[in-house]
């Protein structure tokens, strides 16, 4: 029995739009489980064919709704990276970084992020709160004080662009940018990594807690309470220097 021809083609948009989809939830999976590093460089294509056991076409489509989610993104002749493009002109980002204190950094941050929390907490989707979890999971493993730094980023990387809202996480990369470009002067004698007992590690929790709820006030009270305590710490450590 010979199908029409219409038949046919409709039967294979679908396969193809199956093992897109079949692809994408694999490249989510690894996505998660990365190491995120500073430079954060994902394999060649076709090594991440064989790490996920898709096709390249299935693969292509795949990245290309990751980036479309700002999970990744692509520059040509040099790879592909996790997370969102960074700033399109990073020597604005220099020139801001040159001139903030730390201070400043963090009343942006106070002012920032708990809104962010709150608009996260309302929109996220299934899989921003499990990379939420993983984070925060990850982080209270770390071992090194980079590593878990490299977490931390992620963790409020991951809220921002759970809000789903382009503006939001624009404002939110420029002032992480700026963070991390600052010269904090953090001193780290004496530990390799943070202690069991880190301040940060509840309060992650509490913040996970929130969005997992649903409770935008809870996880905008949570990430406030957060900032506020690294705030403490900061102007703590200035006077003791």
């Amino acid at each position: 029995m010979t199908l029409p021809e219409g038949f046919q083609s409709k039967s294979a948009d679908i396969l193809v739009r199956d093992e897109a989809r079949a692809a994408f939830t694999q490249l989510q999976a690894f996505l998660a489980q990365l190491e995120p590093e500073e430079e954060g460089r994902l394999p060649a294509e076709r090594e991440l064919c064989e790490i996920l056991g898709v096709s390249r076409g299935a693969l292509r489509k795949a990245l290309a709704i990751a980036e479309s989610e700002g999970r990744i993104w692509r520059h040509v002749g040099k790879g592909t990276f996790l997370g969102r493009r960074p700033a399109e002109n990073p020597a604005d980002i220099t020139n801001v970084a040159n001139y903030a204190s730390p201070a400043e950094v963090l009343r942006a941050r106070r002012l920032i992020e708990p809104m962010l929390a709150a608009e996260a907490a309302m929109n996220a989707s299934a899989s921003d709160l499990a990379e939420l979890q993983l984070c925060a999971k990850r982080g209270r493993e770390a071992d090194t004080w980079r590593r878990y730094e490299n977490w931390d980023n992620r963790f409020h990387s991951v809220i921002a662009n759970a809000t789903q809202n382009k503006v939001l996480v624009m404002t939110f990369d420029n002032l992480n940018n700026v963070r991390r470009t600052v010269a904090w002067g953090r001193r780290r004698e004496g530990s390799p990594g943070p202690s069991p007992d880190h301040h940060s590690f509840k309060e992650h929790d509490a913040i996970v807690r929130a969005m997992l709820d649903r409770d935008s006030t809870a996880a905008e009270r949570a990430m406030r309470e957060h900032i506020e305590t690294v705030w403490r710490n900061m102007m703590e450590g200035s006077r003791q220097a």
